[in-house]
């Protein structure tokens, strides 16, 4: 490895590409895009066939509660086996990726293909890794994505790790280089997923990257973006697929045990693939994730919320403002005078006494007409909530911790990252 990124926790990888594939599709959007839309994985399944795919790779989460999960988490590691037998992938070795993905907007949005190391990552709330999780980290839904996991020998990315680099000296300089770059993948991404590019970094390239992602983590860029010196640097914050690299750490921690650290500091689980981004990507934008609640009765929901704040009100004003619809109803509520500094708090505490207290289930939905409609069905309540300024993100991790969970979500569905790339996790 590249000795200048030790102290980085982010490592160019051996990278697993498909050879003689049709791109299109191969390529899936993450897994916990469209759990409330069965019909979405519906289509997927019938464009891809019989056709080499990491459809076959990944459970989508809409399944997670399937009568035969099981069995599809034995054909999903039965097929990753039988992919590395038939010679599906070609390796890239040591290497970085740069990618450039269209989004729906039009917009091109630019990342840097690698793997972290687990060690420098850690979930829990206020800790100093160089790595951490932006938003809390629900323990019960790790275990569905470890029995996933565990048995895998390969695992694929969709999480998103994001760089507080307005200066822009990391990535941004692949951008103006990129004509003279060799090209690993150009194509069109399925359902309405965009374009992407992928570039393999020279180790010029490669070296350059390490030495400006060690200028983020000097005091004197800590003091310069959050009038913090000494502070332990806080490298990469989790923007996408938080629960994927917690799952990643709980299943490298339980290869760690009874083994000797020359002995776990030397398995492949010990890292994960990513994708890292520039917080200040223009391209990047922060969209809410709003929430629609199944099995409740809405008129009690609504008493409940005003017994929990006396004084909120329907309409807007001053304080925390979210939408709702249920039935053929619908409007907004003001917590006026709120103790927490965002909306998404102020109703995720009340969600979690409701949810403890009455029963019934919540979903995170992105997109407003999807809560729309699921809202107006019966025995759902739909909630729009509005979305955080991407710019407060590293200065509140930095001071207060993690944000309530779900709070964030980086672009519309369609956007998120697609399983291209994949690495070897067992030797």
């Amino acid at each position: 490895m590249n000795k200048k990124f030790e102290k980085l926790g982010f490592y160019p990888a051996d990278i697993l590409m498909p050879k003689d594939c049709d791109m299109t599709k191969w390529a899936v959007v993450a897994c916990d895009q469209f759990t409330s839309e069965p019909e979405y994985w519906e289509a997927v399944e019938k464009q891809v066939g019989d056709a080499p795919s990491t459809l076959r790779l990944i459970l989508p989460e809409a399944n997670l509660k399937a009568p035969n999960v099981d069995e599809l988490i034995e054909d999903i590691n039965a097929s990753m086996k039988k992919y590395l037998a038939d010679g599906v992938f070609k390796t890239l070795s040591d290497s970085l990726i740069y990618v450039e993905r269209e989004q729906s907007d039009g917009k091109i949005r630019h990342g840097l293909v690698g793997m972290v190391d687990l060690d420098a990552y850690d979930f829990t709330p206020g800790s100093g890794a160089l790595i951490r999780a932006t938003e809390a980290t629900v323990q019960d839904r790790i275990p569905p994505r470890a029995r996933v996991r565990r048995n895998a020998p390969i695992e694929l990315p969709h999480v998103m790790l994001l760089i507080d680099n307005p200066e822009k000296t990391v990535i941004e300089p692949l951008t103006a280089a990129a004509d003279s770059m060799e090209v690993v993948y150009d194509f069109d991404l399925m359902q309405n997923g965009g374009h992407i590019k992928g570039y393999k970094l020279s180790d010029a390239q490669i070296s350059a990257v390490a030495d400006a992602l060690t200028g983020l983590c000097s005091d004197e860029a800590q003091m310069a973006k959050y009038n913090l010196s000494g502070a332990a640097p806080l490298l990469f914050a989790v923007g996408d697929g938080n629960h994927s690299l917690a799952t990643a750490k709980a299943c490298y921690e339980e290869q760690k045990k009874g083994k000797t650290p020359e002995e776990y500091l030397a398995l492949p689980a010990r890292y994960a693939l990513v994708e890292v981004v520039n917080n200040h990507d223009d391209a990047l934008q922060f969209e809410p994730i709003h929430r629609v609640l199944f099995g409740v009765k809405p008129e009690h929901l609504m008493a409940e919320l005003k017994k929990f704040y006396p004084d909120c009100y329907e309409g807007q004003g001053e304080g925390h403002v979210f939408a709702y619809n249920y039935a053929d109803k619908s409007g907004f509520i003001t917590i006026p005078h709120p103790e927490k500094q965002l909306c998404v708090a102020s109703v995720q505490t009340f969600l979690d006494k409701y949810l403890k207290e009455f029963g019934g289930e919540v979903d995170y939905i992105h997109g407003d007409e999807v809560v729309d409609e699921l809202g107006s069905k019966p025995g759902n309540f739909g909630i729009k909530l509005p979305a955080m300024g991407k710019e407060q993100l590293f200065k509140t991790v930095m001071a207060d911790g993690v944000l309530p969970r779900k709070t964030f979500s980086m672009g519309h569905a369609q956007d998120k990252r697609y399983y291209i790339e994949a690495r070897k996790i067992v030797k």
